[in-house]
């Protein structure tokens, strides 16, 4: 409320509504979204200051999980910084407010003060503001850390800290101001210690004598800081007791007249745009469906430049082997790879004006070394972007491409808050494994699954999860993607609107889970991101052996813009037919000599392929891959239910039972056999691993008997 109304000037009347439940949905029938509790609401403001001048002032929406926002402000502080040119940081601040308990007793706080010197992360100093309550929650000090201070752990930075007692009004301003002027002489981070005290409970109507018995006697008698500040104003003459009345009054009769109002319905409004974002659709309004495909000059051009290096520059062997490699695919046409394509994708919407921005661990190189978007001279150290030279009045940092801190928490935090003030750019957040994205799971559920319902603020954000079974151990194999799969929120039991004039599908469901088994679908989704008027998170299953599978490879004309590509077409794919398959309407011809389906979802597929191929069984057996999983593509599988009334129906997949995706396609399987009048007590069959408590086994022979017989199960199994 303190923040809300007297900083950030929220309306009081509206604040009071809050408190009293008295907010409701705009009458208006747009999306309003889940909406949240009042404690957690982001608002915007530009306030004047004394200068004359306006100051705008932006707060952050944020859950209850403490200090999980903090690396959210910094992303999105740093892409203001960026959009708006300020390479010296002192246009653009950020400013944090913690709590003592919280301050030393969550990790991601040393996340966060971990970025402040790093290049590609730093926003010119953040101020951080510890309201220093001497209780965390029902906690006392001494058992909710170890160091003397709750500011501690700033010391590891050599942050300055600054202690200042809360009741001193005017000791606390100097501080204020002091650290304001320090972060923008030294573009470091400040912290200040506010050491004050909670004069109620944890809310309002908690009972703090039941923990702090003794120090709550002493605060009930203390006088507060307002009290003590009139009495020295008075003792210095500064202004009369008929002065301190009049602004008491002023106060008090402005509070009265607003808490009247907040007794009134208050229909909350939709916040949805700031000035980059105007023009762009919410989920309850109709957007068209955008071509991704690019001209072949186009791709030929950023294939050209991707793949030159300068003369003169001493490349590793191996990297360089790597770059002829892709010279050749262009020279050809033919065998893109999966970093290849990638590489086309950030090209082509660089040169369409869209900023592209790719963090985590080791991306610069790629953590299995297929990316390397840097090069590095062996005998200067010097580096070499590609990208960043793909035209030569290229603005500068058009393209980022950085190596993190190892931090997932932190990092895909910045990334989210980076992604959010600028629709027009594709933010790319890399896992080193998928399995170490749960690091960050307070991200994934509190902001990027569910932001946009509760907080009315889109993002386009981007997270590759490298995710398959090659048998590297339950550590280095899972993304958890039923995790992901469990947080979508479309309705298992309708089969939506498909119409190409009136479908609204990935616009009424909150992200987009994808596992992708070729480059030029990749390409098309990665941009797909971008050519659309709205935005929503997108979660890839990245590959790791398909990265150099060599039938995971693309011909360059299936990046292309020709609408009667057979093999592509110029847009994503969210379910690739059986290879034998070539007629794409949605009633298709029968082929009822095919005795049996089999749906899948990644790399598994090449392994079926290969196998039904050894068998001989290519003409008996059908495979469709279903790329997009969420959210799910029902009338793709429904035209291919159509396409084989006689064959069995299989959903293979290398996780375990209770894991990958097999409980949710199941009852959206249901739903379809029962749209297109097929025989539910036909089931759809499974063929993969049975339920575990690992991802996966850590025995090599295992993993590969296990894999042998998922594929043969589903192949040949009655």
């Amino acid at each position: 409320g303190t923040v809300g109304g007297k900083v950030l000037k929220k309306p009081l009347a509206q604040i009071f509504s809050e408190f009293q439940g008295g907010v409701k949905p705009s009458r208006d029938g747009g999306y309003t979204g889940s909406g949240d509790v009042k404690y957690h609401l982001g608002t915007s403001y530009d306030r004047p200051t004394i200068s004359g001048k306006r100051v705008h002032l932006s707060l952050v929406a944020n859950p209850s999980h403490l200090e999980a926002v903090n690396t959210v402000v910094l992303g999105k502080t740093r892409a203001k910084q960026f959009y708006t040119g300020d390479e010296d940081r002192t246009r653009n601040m950020a400013v944090l407010l913690h709590g003592d308990g919280s301050f030393a007793g969550q990790g991601i706080v040393m996340e966060t003060l971990d970025m402040s010197k790093l290049p590609n992360y730093s926003v010119g100093g953040t101020i951080h503001i510890v309201v220093n309550n001497q209780v965390a929650f029902t906690t006392d000090t001494k058992f909710s850390r170890s160091g003397e201070y709750c500011t501690s752990i700033a010391k590891g930075l050599g942050a300055p800290v600054f202690h200042v007692n809360g009741d001193d009004v005017e000791a606390v301003s100097h501080v204020f101001e002091l650290a304001a002027e320090w972060r923008q002489a030294w573009k470091s981070d400040v912290v200040i210690d506010l050491v004050c005290y909670r004069k109620h409970g944890h809310n309002e109507i908690d009972e703090p004598s039941f923990t702090q018995p003794l120090m709550y006697e002493v605060i009930r008698k203390h006088r507060s800081a307002h009290q003590q500040y009139a009495d020295q104003l008075l003792r210095e003459g500064t202004v009369s007791a008929e002065d301190v009345k009049a602004i008491h009054a002023n106060i008090t009769r402005e509070l009265e007249e607003s808490f009247e109002q907040g007794k009134q319905d208050h229909h909350q409004k939709r916040d949805w745009l700031e000035s980059f974002w105007s023009g762009f659709k919410s989920p309850d309004q109709m957007s068209r469906i955008y071509a991704t495909g690019v001209a072949i000059s186009t791709l030929e051009r950023v294939g050209q430049q991707i793949c030159t290096l300068p003369e003169n520059f001493n490349v590793h062997r191996g990297v360089r082997k790597v770059y002829e490699t892709r010279r050749k695919m262009f020279e050809s046409g033919e065998g893109i790879d999966w970093a290849t394509a990638e590489a086309l994708a950030f090209g082509t919407l660089m040169l369409e004006g869209n900023h592209v921005r790719l963090s985590g661990q080791d991306v610069e190189r790629g953590t299995f070394g297929h990316r390397h978007a840097v090069v590095h001279d062996q005998k200067t150290g010097d580096r070499y972007v590609p990208l960043c030279n793909l035209y030569d009045d290229q603005p500068h940092k058009m393209f980022q491409v950085s190596n993190s801190n190892l931090s997932e928490f932190g990092v895909l935090g910045f990334e989210l808050g980076y992604s959010m003030e600028n629709p027009n750019s594709l933010v790319l957040w890399e896992a080193q494994f998928g399995d170490f994205a749960n690091g960050a799971q307070i991200i994934i559920d509190q902001f990027i699954s569910s932001g946009e319902a509760k907080w009315l603020r889109q993002t386009g954000l981007t997270l590759l999860l490298p995710h398959g079974y090659d048998g590297q151990g339950p550590e280095h194999s899972s993304a958890r993607l039923e995790r992901f799969l469990a947080m979508c929120d479309d309705d298992p039991t309708i089969i939506p609107d498909m119409n190409r004039e009136t479908r609204m599908q990935i616009q009424h469901c909150n992200w987009q889970v994808v596992n992708i088994t070729t480059p030029a679908n990749y390409f098309h989704c990665l941009r797909r991101q971008v050519h659309r008027e709205f935005r929503k998170p997108l979660v890839v299953m990245s590959p790791k052996n398909l990265l150099r599978h060599p039938a995971a490879k693309s011909q360059l004309d299936e990046f292309d813009d020709v609408e009667s590509n057979d093999s592509q077409g110029c847009r994503f794919r969210r379910l690739i037919m059986d290879k034998s398959s070539v007629v794409t309407e949605m009633d298709p011809p029968k082929e009822p000599d095919f005795k049996r389906v089999i749906f899948c979802s990644g790399k598994v597929y090449y392994e079926l392929d290969a196998e039904r191929t050894k068998m001989q069984k290519d003409g008996h057996i059908a495979i469709c891959r279903v790329e997009q999983l969420s959210p799910f593509p029902f009338d793709l599988v429904a035209r291919e239910l159509r396409r084989y009334p006689n064959a069995d129906v299989v959903w293979c997949q290398e996780e375990p039972m209770n894991m990958g995706a097999w409980n949710y396609v199941l009852p959206r399987f249901f739903s379809i056999f029962k749209a297109v009048n097929r025989s539910v007590e036909k089931e759809l069959s499974y063929s993969g691993r049975r339920p575990s408590a690992a991802t996966a086994t850590g025995f090599g022979e295992v993993h590969a008997r296990e894999q042998a017989d998922l594929i043969f199960h589903a192949l040949d199994h009655p």
